[in-house]
């Protein structure tokens, strides 16, 4: 059964599709049955990944508007893992469903038959709290934060968390922060390491131990349609993208072990449960 990760921050430009490709193809290598969806207009995502957006026998805005099934929309992509791609008919999808019944739902109810086929399912959101990303957090199991250590983020962060607990309350109970990851890191910027300092203090063992630097190879990735893992396995960039890779797999393992103790024992529950 599929875990499904939405990379999510309404601040732009902090690095969620770059952790959506890269993740992707790190947990494909491990290996890991990967798919990634491409939920933003712009598309980057789909070319990151090494397809080309203006070439689409589909796309996520036909599975959004119901037009396609979507094992019909996927692609394989050069390094191993599914893609349903994206591209600019997004933004036309969001104004169609405006008044649409049940709207936030759309992306639940195409991903739900493909959850016995993968281990992860990645949710590129863009950097908006819109429609589209309402859909990717209704639909995700967890939201996995990707943002620079800087004044304006701490703004966006809390934003984005107060969307999180509304959403909680009416449409997906089950959500969680599956973590905070701290990208495009200078470690030589006093400001960053203050701004690290705080979050760890504020989300203790929410944050990712792993921590993004800022890297010119992981910057040219894209414009060779790959991942850092493919364009340099050895570079900063790759070796953090592994490492969260493995973060990442380590949750689930710890998940399956407190799913399996409260099964053989069901006097022992999660905590939050307890304290309900």
């Amino acid at each position: 059964m599929a875990r499904i990760i939405a990379i999510a921050n309404q601040k732009g430009g902090v690095g969620k599709t770059t952790t959506s490709v890269n993740l992707a193809a790190a947990l494909a290598q491990a290996p890991k049955k990967v798919l990634l969806v491409d939920l933003d207009a712009q598309g980057n995502a789909t070319m990151g990944s090494g397809v080309d957006k203006r070439e689409l026998a589909g796309s996520t805005c036909d599975v959004i508007l119901e037009e396609m099934h979507a094992v019909d929309a996927i692609v394989r992509t050069p390094e191993g893992f599914d893609l349903m791609p994206g591209n600019g008919d997004l933004t036309a999808a969001e104004i169609e469903l405006m008044d649409e019944p049940g709207r936030e739902q759309r992306l639940k109810r195409a991903l739900e038959p493909l959850r016995e086929k993968y281990d992860y399912i990645l949710i590129d959101c863009p950097p908006a709290l819109s429609l589209l990303t309402l859909n990717a957090l209704t639909a995700a199991d967890s939201v996995l934060v990707p943002m620079q250590c800087e004044y304006y983020a701490l703004e966006g962060l809390s934003a984005l968390l107060q969307t999180i607990d509304a959403l909680k309350a009416k449409l997906n109970p089950q959500l969680e922060i599956e973590g905070v990851l701290r990208t495009m890191f200078d470690v030589r910027n006093n400001l960053a390491n203050a701004v690290s300092a705080d979050l760890i203090e504020h989300f203790g063992e929410k944050m990712f131990r792993t921590i993004v630097p800022r890297n010119v190879r992981l910057a040219e990735a894209p414009s060779h349609g790959q991942s850092i893992v493919a364009y340099d396995k050895g570079s900063r960039g790759a070796i953090a993208y592994l490492g969260l890779a493995g973060e990442v797999m380590r949750h689930e393992r710890e998940r399956a072990q407190e799913r399996k103790q409260t099964a053989t024992n069901p006097s022992r529950r999660p905590s939050s449960e307890t304290a309900a």
